[in-house]
């Protein structure tokens, strides 16, 4: 449990090895980079925004069609791929995607340029169908749309959006002021839309036929063609015949491109990699010659990266301890079992200047509470036999996720051993199906006892853990007010609680109260008694007379910050309450596993019957573990984060963040 101790790294080099250098830094990834100077008279920063931006694009282009090809040339991928990681280049890989970077970029250009192209025929053939649709009404014409009537007779199309027979247009023409007595009207569509129609009339009829139809909502079609409908329509299955022969060419150019994918996948890091590099370049203060910068570094390897700076590239480094008034940035390091709770820690925050690594102790009370919430030897097991065996078969997996399964792989083991203790294998599987099926019950006993026959004793140790658990985060307070030389501290905020708290234990076990509810008998000497009272009484009156200490000449203040702070023993026992939910989460998960059992095993043990218990068992075991998985999980973050924490722990530090090779795709090797 340790946070490394940083050190300030700065460095003066000759400006044409600038670039070098952050290449270098890049690799080993353990610099961060923190600049702060301000442009002095020869002192500049150079704008690389520019190039910076240009490598963004490129990556940017190269991402696009990657994700072309996968959407027109999926890659065959297991389930679990996600968990393999990034694949490693070596450096002959890297070298050639450098080397041979146009030629990859000239076909993601083609790749993008087909994609285009499919869009646009695609969008073609989705407009050539809508026009089909507006067409569909007017199939029944049986000549062109743009037709205006002959050198006697007017043509009026239109669509009426209420149904209408052609008796009622006719009798709108003939009643109107002036009527149009000769006229001929053709319903061609009729429907809940409205009526499709066409209406002839004398040339001289024109404008009143016009003005009479409009007034029964008569309106023109909006998309007119010049062509009999029918033989337009057939002349756009024409067109969207080729699209679609345009699209199925380009999308087979497509996949004959699937070769350059992992090209791309390269060349597409690389510019990444280029990217970031320029924007460090751009904020790095420099003069004509020569060029500075400085950051932060874990104090095991400045003396390493130092020395090689100076050997290889003639740099001057300089390495400095962190001023008293400077806040670095966090990195942890633990061992193999406690680094697996990091992720759990640092969505809290890490740990502040001056505050103490908890993620040991945090890993131990991690595991072993949610194993006591789990509870159940067969579900530890499945989750303890899949996160290792992930584990072993893809040693490259991310590291966030890495930490996550090894922390599960520790809360299965831990699931294991709980349930051998409590006895619960699949609930009461074993029972039921020997019961049921094998005609003479087998069980295995419980090595401790059965939470379901004894939940008070389960309750009465699970507050036991809590005191434990929050005692430890007390004490941790206390370490770091020593380790600060804070002895008045230490006396008045942690030591008297402990005096105050072990006092009140000491006073309750024994008494009439605690064996009713506990069933539990306690007998203590006198003296042990008489020390109880006294360490009660003298952790109370410190308490009161120490936490407004600050207030040295107001008397009343501080006694009434004392007040408030004795108080405070609510708090402690609302937190420890809070450690009934390890009984809950423990019981719940026995209990639903047996009504699992129970339910599967009401159709008897024909064939029928076993068919329905196996598949009534399967699923409900798969939803009691999801669920009282997701439980442990959330309900033992808040005993952490909740009742240890606030002991002690504020958090608020800022994580360490090198300047490294961040890539999407795969991982260069690094250079020697």
């Amino acid at each position: 449990m340790a946070v490394l101790q940083m050190q300030r790294m700065n460095l003066v080099a000759m400006k044409q090895n600038r670039k070098a250098i952050l290449e270098r830094l890049q690799e080993l990834g353990a610099l961060e980079i923190d600049v702060k100077l301000e442009e002095t008279d020869g002192i500049v920063k150079e704008d690389t925004s520019g190039q910076k931006r240009d490598f963004e694009k490129q990556a940017a282009l190269a991402d696009h069609a990657i994700e072309i090809l996968d959407q027109y040339a999926p890659e065959k991928k297991s389930l679990l791929a996600p968990l393999a990681g990034k694949p490693l280049a070596g450096r002959d890989v890297y070298e050639d995607a450098v080397e041979n970077q146009h030629d990859y970029m000239e076909a993601a250009q083609k790749i993008v340029l087909l994609e285009k192209e499919i869009s646009e025929a695609k969008a073609g053939i989705l407009k050539l169908e809508n026009q089909q649709e507006m067409l569909d009404p007017w199939k029944r014409l049986d000549i062109p749309m743009n037709a205006e009537g002959t050198k006697t007779t007017s043509l009026f199309l239109g669509i009426i959006g209420d149904a209408v027979t052609e008796e009622n247009v006719l009798t709108v023409l003939k009643t109107h002021d002036p009527a149009v007595d000769a006229a001929d009207v053709e319903i061609l569509e009729s429907g809940k839309d409205g009526t499709w129609l066409a209406v002839i009339c004398l040339r001289q009829d024109a404008a009143a036929a016009e003005d009479a139809l409009r007034g029964i909502g008569f309106a023109k079609p909006s998309y007119l063609v010049e062509d009999v409908p029918i033989r337009a329509q057939e002349a756009m299955d024409r067109q969207i015949d080729a699209l679609e022969a345009e699209i199925k060419r380009h999308s087979e150019e497509i996949a004959a491109l699937a070769e350059y994918r992992t090209k791309l996948r390269l060349v597409s890091d690389y510019y990444r990699l280029r990217a970031e590099k320029y924007e460090v370049l751009g904020n790095l203060p420099q003069t004509a010659n020569t060029f500075a910068l400085s950051g932060y570094i874990p104090q095991y390897r400045a003396e390493e990266v130092a020395n090689e700076l100076t050997e290889d590239f003639g740099a001057v480094v300089e390495l400095e301890s962190i001023g008293e008034e400077e806040e670095a940035p966090v990195l942890l390091k633990n061992n193999k079992f406690s680094d697996s709770v990091e992720g759990i820690l640092s969505s809290y925050g890490l740990p502040s200047k001056g505050e103490v690594d908890p993620t040991f102790f945090m890993s131990i009370f991690y595991v072993f509470l949610f194993g006591m919430m789990l509870s159940d030897a067969a579900y530890g097991a499945i989750i303890a036999i899949g996160c290792g065996v992930a584990l072993l078969k893809f040693p490259r997996m991310e590291e966030g996720l890495r930490k996550t399964l090894k922390l599960f792989f520790w809360c299965g083991i831990s699931t294991v051993f709980w349930g051998i203790m409590f006895g619960s294998y699949f609930g009461d599987l074993i029972n039921v199906v020997s019961r049921n099926w094998l005609g003479h019950e087998v069980s295995i006993p419980a090595v401790w006892f059965a939470p379901l026959d004894d939940p008070m004793r389960l309750l009465i140790y699970s507050l036991l853990f809590g005191i434990i658990h929050m005692f430890i985060g007390l004490g941790l307070k206390g370490y770091m007010l020593l380790k600060g030389k804070d002895i008045v501290s230490f006396v008045s905020d942690v030591l008297s609680w402990y005096l105050l708290l072990v006092g009140l234990i000491l006073i309750l076990l024994p008494s009439s109260i605690f064996e009713s509810i506990s069933n539990m008998t306690f007998t203590f000497p006198e003296a042990l008694n008489q020390a109880a009272i006294i360490m009660a009484i003298v952790g109370a009156v410190i308490i009161l007379v120490m936490s407004g200490r600050r207030k040295k000449k107001k008397i009343g203040m501080r006694l009434a910050i004392g007040l408030y702070d004795l108080y405070g023993i609510t708090s402690w026992l609302s937190d420890l309450l809070s450690y009934s939910r390890l009984l809950a989460l423990g019981l719940a998960t026995g209990v639903i596993a047996q009504v699992i059992n129970q339910m599967g095993s009401m159709f008897g043990t024909g064939v029928l019957g076993t068919i329905i218990f196996i598949v009534v068992f399967l699923v409900g075991t798969v939803l009691n573990l999801a669920i009282n998985l997701l439980g442990a999980y959330v309900h033992s973050n808040r005993l952490e984060f909740v009742e240890f924490f606030n002991k002690f722990y504020d958090g608020g530090g800022k994580p360490f963040q090198p300047f490294k090779a961040v890539t999407k795709y795969v991982e260069f090797a690094r250079s020697k």
